[in-house]
């Protein structure tokens, strides 16, 4: 399982034109599942981007945490960070779950984030558009690996 996750001011996301999910400061987490993937990879994540120190304090250094600023959290689904392009020029995803095994993932995750911060997501499997306004910029890739 991976997350790639940015600090932000605010962001949002829509499907059909229409906002489903909005947030302002916080993180955006793009969650990306990978075949083999569980419940431990889902706890390890969401205590990660809890915990991670990213957010500045007040001499200006990255030391606290979102739950440190009572910050948001926008999640969305993002299987493209199971691709894998060492070969050809074409990305290959073989690597990414299937959405039978990653959609349940992606929900735990949201309902357990959601039990510490305010938490907003996406619409899985939908086509998206994602506003960002990234805060630094500040963007770290957080992964699990057995």
């Amino acid at each position: 399982m991976k997350a790639l996750i940015q600090r932000v001011s605010k962001a949002s996301v829509s499907v059909d034109d229409k906002i489903i999910g909005a947030i302002d400061q916080g993180v955006l987490v793009f969650l990306g599942v990978l075949e083999g993937d569980s419940e431990k990879e889902v706890d390890y994540l969401v205590k990660k981007v809890l915990e991670y120190r990213i957010f500045c304090d007040e001499n200006g250094r990255m030391n606290k945490s979102l739950l440190d600023i009572k910050g948001e959290a926008l999640v969305i689904s993002q299987f493209t960070l199971a691709a894998d392009g060492k070969k050809g020029r074409r990305p290959s995803f073989d690597q990414a779950a299937s959405p039978l095994l990653a959609k349940p993932l992606y929900e735990k995750f949201i309902r357990k984030l959601e039990t510490f911060v305010k938490t907003e997501c996406g619409c899985f499997g939908a086509k998206m558009l994602v506003s960002i306004e990234n805060d630094g910029p500040a963007t770290f890739m957080l992964d699990y690996k057995c």
